[in-house]
């Protein structure tokens, strides 16, 4: 676990207006199909979104960066620049911190890649091994994140409201639950290894 407490934990996720992959049943008698009362609209494209980057580990929850435009290899370095390194220097000011990323291509970028080697001396990069099951209890957060949000009334009727919403939920994020996602890890690693990569509970 001391080993554990030492990971800032890091990933994006797309947050909807209208949450489009939500099934909705109704019950209808025949010939109701058609009826305004038995049927549902549908947004192009979710009405529009927003993508968040954020970060936490056991010691302190992160900062979040609404991504204004498309994610890409610059904009990523200047999150990084701007956000990963002051936390990381205010969390394990030793540089015993350990920053983990996913392997998505802008993650991978030369000029990513060369900016973290620069600064091995404040935190180190921890290696995640291609085609891996996706342990990152970030994963969770998004997940707590979103039903929080479908659970809010009335709906989001716009980006900024969407954008304050998410905000909100994120900063009042409890340090007992993101402590436990972290104390969880030596759990879901023995139950991948037992599952021999394959799936499990978590």
């Amino acid at each position: 676990m001391d080993e554990w407490k030492r990971v800032a934990w890091s990933d994006e996720t797309q947050f909807l207006i209208h949450h489009v992959d939500d099934r909705v049943r109704v019950r209808r008698l025949p010939g109701e199909q058609l009826l305004p009362s038995c049927t549902a609209g549908h947004t192009q494209a979710g009405g529009g979104g927003i993508l968040l980057w954020g970060m936490f580990s056991w010691a302190a929850l992160g900062p979040v960066v609404v991504v204004e435009q498309t994610m890409k290899a610059a904009k990523y370095l200047n999150i990084i620049a701007d956000q990963l390194y002051p936390y990381m220097a205010f969390v394990f000011p030793t540089g015993n911190g350990i920053f983990q990323q996913d392997n998505a291509p802008y993650h991978k970028a030369r000029i990513v890649l060369e900016w973290l080697e620069e600064h091995t001396d404040e935190f180190h990069l921890m290696s995640w091994p291609p085609n891996s099951p996706d342990l990152n209890p970030v994963e969770h957060i998004w997940d707590v994140m979103k039903r929080q949000l479908r659970a809010q009334t009335p709906p989001c009727p716009n980006i900024s409201t969407l954008r304050d919403r998410c905000l909100g939920i994120w900063y009042n994020l409890s340090p007992v639950m993101y402590q436990k996602l972290v104390a969880s890890m030596p759990r879901q690693v023995a139950a991948v290894l037992k599952a021999k990569g394959g799936a499990t509970r978590y």
